[in-house]
């Protein structure tokens, strides 16, 4: 069995069976990471003392520093309830700046009840992610490819959610720049959205 114990801030290290302690790097895993700094507008957001974000009201919120030459891939997840029914959307970040342009492209796989649809999006400001209710608690599971390379961006997100009673998406977006990113800007379509947020870095991905 092993151990896992935290020695500092985003350095995880595990106990394997002959007592020897090894980095993450070398097992492969997750490693969830703190951002530098956050900027939001709404009510309130914090950075919890594990790394993990936590907001209230909100129509955007934005991460700092979360993206770097550390790993290659990540993962966001994100756990949130809305205002009104409404949109997840994001967008890639450089030092505090948005990548706001129509560079993104979407392709999505929505079901819900025996209805399953398609849909396809070029030259967004912007990915959509996911739909949020404001009637019951939803999450996204955000897979970003290479965000801190000077190459274009991939992402895959799947979304749960309570509009429609019970409601799955499945989302790719990719974004066409070839620019390196350090940060995540999360947004509503409308109103604001209440929950969590934690980025991981994959290791050995």
């Amino acid at each position: 069995m092993t151990t896992v114990g935290r020695w500092s801030p985003n350095k995880v290290r595990a106990r394997v069976l002959d007592g020897t302690w090894v980095s993450t790097e070398e097992l492969g895993g997750m490693v969830l990471l703190t951002p530098t700094s956050i900027a939001y507008s709404g009510t309130s957001a914090t950075v919890g003392a594990n790394g993990s974000v936590t907001f209230s009201a909100c129509s955007v919120l934005s991460l700092n520093g979360v993206f770097s030459a550390d790993y290659d891939n990540y993962m966001v997840s994100v756990r949130h309830v809305s205002s009104t029914d409404t949109a997840l959307f994001a967008r890639y970040r450089a030092s505090g700046v948005n990548a706001d342009a129509a560079n993104y492209t979407d392709q999505a796989i929505d079901a819900t009840g025996a209805s399953v649809n398609g849909f396809r999006s070029t030259s967004e400001t912007g990915a959509r992610y996911g739909v949020m209710s404001s009637s019951q608690r939803g999450g996204d599971t955000i897979y970003v490819y290479g965000p801190a390379l000077a190459q274009p961006t991939a992402s895959r997100n799947v979304n749960a959610g309570a509009q429609s009673n019970a409601y799955i998406g499945d989302r790719a977006a990719t974004h066409s720049l070839s620019t390196a990113y350090d940060g995540l800007t999360l947004y509503t379509g409308s109103g604001t959205f209440t929950g969590l947020v934690s980025v991981y870095g994959l290791v050995g991905a």
